[in-house]
């Protein structure tokens, strides 16, 4: 299984939620379908991979346009 990422406050907050619905249904018996909850909670966290592999290549697109205008400055001077 993948790395899980860093989870925001939000997203935190929400997987508790989920994870406390889903123990509350298992109190009520094993066969009671939890699917649904475990669904959204998988949601949840392909959403934070997708945030942060976001975040990464707009960190990496932006330490690229720094180091280009450092250049750029070195060759005028």
């Amino acid at each position: 299984m993948a790395q899980d990422p860093k989870f925001t406050a939000k997203e935190t907050a929400q997987i508790g939620w989920y994870i406390g619905r889903m123990a509350k249904r298992g109190i009520a018996g094993e066969n009671v379908y939890q699917g649904d909850l475990e669904r959204k909670v998988e949601r949840i966290i392909d959403g934070a991979r997708e945030r942060e592999a976001r975040q990464a290549a707009d960190a990496a697109a932006a330490e690229k346009a720094a180091h280009k205008t450092a250049a750029k400055a070195k060759t005028r001077k």
